[in-house]
């Protein structure tokens, strides 16, 4: 009795193996199988953003001075730094310390005639970088270096100095904005939100100075200066916030 139930238990086997290589040979089944399941998730995951609009509280002022056709590269350096110190002094004035004005790019070099071997006089150039931390004193920066002897403006850039309290604000405009939306989401899909289970913030962008075009010399002519104004930057958070399902 024992004997015939395992027969028929073996001839079942290796019929069912059988039929299923034959299956799998007409369907061109390849290997490995890959089985997918689905499990539904018992978080609900909902993005936020916050933003906020900042007034900048510094400006960078990048000034040029440039000097031709001196005799001698002594006279150029001289020039140069005659120039340079005259703008130090003029901002020194406006309440600018010195550490916060740096000169950079300095260099004295030959200039030649139409044969390109004869020294006609040597030139020279520099840059200062100024950093003003009373934005309103922009205009009379920009003026008091051209007066001072600058012939070049590079150009004037406007940046929030510790955009980090910024910062924490937007995120938490993030937080209430998700929380918001979750909420909407929860009320519209029938379910109830639990407790927040994670929080993750994408890296926080940092404003974009302003910074406004080279200008020309003769803009910056007569009157109190050109009118320069900061605008307003903006500081960004994302954040994604996971909430337990009930």
């Amino acid at each position: 009795m024992i004997h015939k139930q395992f027969v028929q238990t073996y001839t079942a086997i290796v019929g069912v193996t059988m039929l299923g290589l034959y299956l799998i040979n007409i369907l061109d089944i390849s290997y490995p199988l890959h089985v997918s399941t689905s499990v539904t998730t018992s978080e609900l995951s909902v993005v936020g953003e916050g933003k906020v609009d900042v007034t900048p509280d510094t400006a960078h002022v990048n000034v040029g001075i440039q000097v031709s056709n001196t005799p001698t590269a002594e006279g150029a350096q001289e020039q140069i730094n005659t120039i340079n110190n005259k703008i130090i002094d003029a901002m020194s004035s406006l309440g600018i310390k010195k550490e916060d004005i740096k000169t950079s790019n300095y260099s004295v070099f030959p200039g030649y005639s139409n044969d390109g071997r004869t020294i006609s006089g040597y030139n020279g150039n520099a840059t200062i970088s100024i950093k003003i931390k009373k934005t309103e004193l922009v205009s009379q920066v920009v003026t008091s270096a051209t007066n001072a002897g600058a012939n070049e403006i590079h150009g004037v850039s406007f940046s929030i100095d510790d955009p980090s309290k910024f910062r924490e604000q937007a995120r938490t405009k993030a937080i209430e904005d998700a929380k918001e939306q979750a909420e909407k989401l929860a009320k519209n899909l029938g379910i109830r939100l639990g407790k927040v289970v994670n929080i993750v913030e994408y890296q926080p962008s940092s404003p974009i100075p302003f910074e406004a075009k080279s200008m020309a010399l003769d803009a910056y002519g007569g009157g109190g200066g050109p009118s320069i104004e900061p605008g307003t930057q903006t500081v960004t958070s994302t954040v994604t916030l996971y909430f337990e399902k009930r």
